[in-house]
């Protein structure tokens, strides 16, 4: 398994507090209610245009609401955000030993170049893989599928890392291993649910498995 792709909320940095405080001041903003922190967590991960539908109905409203999460996301809510435990570590170990790294998040490129820069994790990656402004490739199995032609990557040498069912729906569609990390928003029913290959409790724990896998070798 010599390529990784890695998903960025979740997997790499904390992003909660930004995220939800940016959907609660949207939803406050088209006058909707607006819900405590914890019932707002099914929102990190997926696309946001599609949350936002989830919740207004509306995909005009939807709009608007994304409209207003933005305001507050690009100003602030960003670097509301913290690296997790032991992943610069194991991306440097990874890195190191030869492995193609990549970035495959359902957030927006600019945004998560942004986050990668500055928490200074841009320079283990090859390049980094997200949404466009106008949402295209926000769906992670179109967005690997994207990756992998774009890099000419053999699936069947790759692993998808994350943390939600999109990451390892997304790597099942694309035909890569997978591997659930418990530590983000998902949760292990969901992951073993979705078909994850193996499952990881910590950075430690998911790089004991890379190197099993023979990843890290």
């Amino acid at each position: 398994m010599q390529t990784l792709f890695f998903d960025l909320d979740g997997t790499l940095t904390d992003s909660k507090p930004g995220i939800v405080a940016c959907i609660r001041h949207a939803l406050g903003r088209i006058g909707r209610p607006v819900p405590p922190e914890e019932e707002l967590l099914w929102c990190i991960g997926p696309p946001l245009a599609e949350s936002f539908l989830q919740m207004t109905g509306s995909r005009e409203v939807a709009a608007e609401a994304l409209a207003h999460y933005r305001e507050r996301y690009v100003a602030t809510g960003i670097f509301e955000n913290a690296v997790y435990p032991g992943i610069p570590e194991l991306l440097s170990e990874l890195s190191g030993a030869g492995h193609r790294l990549f970035l495959a998040t359902s957030k927006r490129r600019d945004d998560a170049e942004r986050i990668l820069q500055h928490f200074g994790l841009d320079g283990f990656f090859e390049r980094a893989f997200g949404a466009a402004p106008d949402g295209r490739l926000a769906r992670k199995s179109e967005l690997l599928a994207h990756a992998l032609a774009e890099t000419g990557v053999d699936p069947a040498a790759a692993v998808m890392i994350g943390d939600r069912r999109h990451d390892i729906e997304g790597a099942r569609a694309n035909g890569l291993v997978s591997i659930g990390v418990l530590y983000g928003y998902g949760g292990e029913t969901e992951l073993r649910e979705a078909g994850a290959g193996r499952l990881a409790a910590d950075a430690a724990e998911l790089a004991a498995l890379l190197r099993s896998a023979g990843a890290a070798a």
